[in-house]
């Protein structure tokens, strides 16, 4: 694919989107945004400092009120418009989302920009759906029914593995129930969520209504979370840093949304179909080469199948094509940068010393070697209390451990802090059933791994957070319910005053 997208020139005013317009950083600090499939800088820019943030969220208080006065019929007319003209512009956002992250173009073209497309529709006619209780006479003397309402200025911020996507995920709930947002993006990986925010603008959606701000998180993400005008903040990323989020945000009694780390347990009981195991275990394991919070990370086997298993995930791995990103053969693209590399390296490394590395587990050489490269990596017979088996890798590494039986399978799955997704594989509809029952996980998948649905919620247990993301679920965490109660007696003494004063 040839697009050559023309990234300085469309960004040359700054990489802070504010009311409406693009504009440079006040933080006096450079960052550059790096290609990691080659090392190249393809992008520079000021980043933003807390008073950036200050007027982001100015903006989008000021846009606030007007936005919120819309109906639902209009806000999903505007969204539906923004939904279109991502379409439009779908080579674009392929184009740069692979120039910043070294996702494979086919993943950027087939998974990426068209889920974020459809994200958009799916809220676009979700504006039209926000669902309450019915209205009725629930005392006898009054009617009651329940609003739901925007609650304000959410300011969220995004992960680098899926940039648009998170975007999307971010933006799309909030403003189609009303609310107005300021998003900071990773500073690694900003370009396609300041051109979403760009084609929100174009579909006429006001300005001040999506906000970008691009700085450090630890300035300007913690001055966003603390900000006194936002009202709610919604954070994916690690584990360790939603901790620090959520210390912030309670302090300031702010609504929270958090999604987190995980680490996918894939049980593969002795009845299951090999051959969809073995390659839903190298498809779910690689995909964004593992950096995805719901890759499979953990392959439990039960015994039978398990030596199997291991030589058949081997050997598929090894016929992973890595390359040029752009290359649409190219099967695996780079980590986001030679310090995650070297990061993933860490934990393989240091488990040659408990377990055994049955494929990949190197960098590899020639012309690969100037980018973030790392092969697809087995790693076979690790403790269950190991490092590589407990911690988030987020690589293209996938551990295998065999188990017994199905209590035990299930136990194994169970038994890291978190609980974000998982998948169970087997041809029995009772096995099934009890795995997806007992299995602790926001989302199981039964003979499968990985897909995802706007229309289904998405969110963990445990140390991988609370809330939802996608689905009509998120606007739970993106609205404010109201009580609102009529008299119908047009009595001026109600009986209950005599709790407080006189006689009946």
């Amino acid at each position: 694919m040839v697009n050559r997208f023309p990234v300085q020139d469309r960004f040359a005013d700054g990489a802070q989107y504010i009311g409406g317009r693009l504009r440079a950083g006040t933080s006096g600090r450079r960052h550059a945004v790096v290609d990691p499939a080659t090392g190249e800088k393809v992008y520079e820019y000021e980043l933003a400092s807390t008073a950036d943030v200050d007027a982001a969220v100015a903006a989008a208080r000021e846009a606030f009120p007007g936005w919120a006065a819309t109906t639902p019929g209009e806000r999903s007319d505007a969204m539906h418009r923004f939904a279109a003209v991502l379409a439009e512009q779908a080579d674009d956002f392929a184009y740069v989302e692979s120039l910043q992250c070294g996702k494979p173009i086919k993943l950027s073209t087939e998974f990426d920009v068209p889920g974020s497309v459809d994200n958009t529709a799916f809220f676009a006619g979700a504006a039209r759906h926000l669902e309450g209780k019915s209205a009725g006479e629930y005392s006898g003397d009054h009617t009651s029914y329940v609003r739901r309402e925007p609650i304000g200025v959410v300011g969220s911020i995004a992960p680098w593995n899926y940039p648009l996507q998170m975007a999307a995920w971010k933006v799309l709930p909030a403003i189609a129930a009303g609310n107005t947002i300021v998003l900071k993006p990773a500073e690694i990986t900003p370009l396609t969520s300041i051109m979403f925010a760009q084609a929100a603008k174009e579909a006429g959606i006001p300005d001040g209504v999506v906000n970008i701000v691009t700085g450090a998180g630890k300035d300007v993400g913690e001055h966003l979370v603390g900000h006194p005008d936002v009202v709610m903040t919604s954070f994916t990323g690690s584990t360790a840093v939603g901790k620090r989020v959520a210390e912030i945000a309670t302090s300031t009694v702010k609504r929270l949304h958090l999604e987190l780390g995980g680490k996918a347990p894939f049980v593969v009981f002795d009845d299951a179909d090999l051959e969809a195991a073995v390659h839903g275990a190298v498809a779910g394991s690689l995909i964004n080469t593992g950096q995805d919070c719901t890759a499979a990370t953990r392959a439990y086997v039960q015994r039978p199948l398990y030596d199997a298993f291991v030589a058949g995930v081997a050997e598929l791995m090894d016929g992973v094509r890595l390359g040029d990103p752009f290359d649409p053969s190219t099967d695996l693209g780079p980590l986001i940068s030679h310090a995650q590399r070297d990061r993933v390296a860490g934990f393989v490394e240091r488990a040659r010393a408990y377990a055994r590395v049955v494929a990949g587990g190197e960098a590899p050489g020639g012309d690969l070697a100037k980018g973030a490269y790392y092969r697809p990596t087995l790693v076979a017979d690790a403790p269950q209390d190991s490092e590589i088996v407990q911690a988030e890798i987020f690589g293209p590494v996938l551990v295998v451990l065999p188990f017994d039986t199905d209590e035990e399978g299930i136990a194994l799955a169970n038994d890291t802090p978190y609980g974000l997704a998982a998948s169970a594989w087997t041809r029995d509809v009772f096995r099934a059933n009890r795995a997806t029952r007992e299995i602790k996980a926001g989302c199981v998948w039964v003979n499968d791994h990985i897909p995802i649905i706007s229309e289904m919620p998405h969110g963990g247990y445990k140390a991988s957070g609370f809330g939802k993301d996608m689905s009509a679920y998120s606007f739970e965490e993106y609205t404010q319910v109201k009580h609102v109660m009529y008299d119908n007696t047009a009595v001026a003494r109600k009986d209950w005053h005599r709790t407080i004063f006189g006689d009946r």
